[in-house]
């Protein structure tokens, strides 16, 4: 999240009821109002309107279904280090504006450390990562170093918070 994202974020409270509906959502984003009214005591109408409001503060930011990336075709995860040669808005801008627009980056972070951006990338195979790497990554200006790193198997991975 960049710094003008953290300084536009509102200020919302969450009470015990707010955390046991965002932790049921997070679990199984098709329970119906209902459902979660029941796990969580309280009506169905009042639940809704909590959910609402979860949605439009942006606690809430979207719902989606988690996919199994080998049982689409992504067997290779590769966590990609990059350094760009200059450190101003111009080159993040054109390095982030292009990360965009690559559907082969799943995540990517701004680190500390010897590196400035930190790349989830999921490929079919090596020769695909190697197309992605060779046609897109390294043709985006500015990019001084990149390391790859490839994923070996996945001990924990979960998109819940709560």
């Amino acid at each position: 999240m960049s710094k003008t994202e953290q300084q536009k974020l509102p200020e919302i409270s969450l009470d015990g009821k707010d955390h046991e509906i965002l932790k049921l959502i997070e679990s199984n984003s098709k329970l119906t109002v209902r459902e979660i009214a029941s796990q969580i005591h309280l009506s169905p109408t009042p639940t809704h309107d909590r959910i609402k409001r979860l949605e439009k503060s942006g606690v809430i930011k979207q719902y989606s279904a988690v996919l199994d990336k080998r049982l689409v075709g992504k067997r290779m995860i590769v966590l990609c280090m990059v350094t760009l040669r200059e450190h101003n808005k111009k080159s993040g801008a054109i390095f982030v504006n292009a990360i965009q627009g690559f559907k082969e980056v799943i995540e990517c972070y701004n680190i500390s450390g010897d590196f400035d951006f930190m790349l989830k990338i999921v490929a079919e195979d090596m020769e695909s990562y190697h197309t992605f790497f060779v046609d897109k990554l390294t043709e985006v200006p500015g990019i001084g170093q990149t390391k790859s790193v490839f994923v070996m198997d996945v001990i924990k991975e979960t998109h819940n918070l709560m």
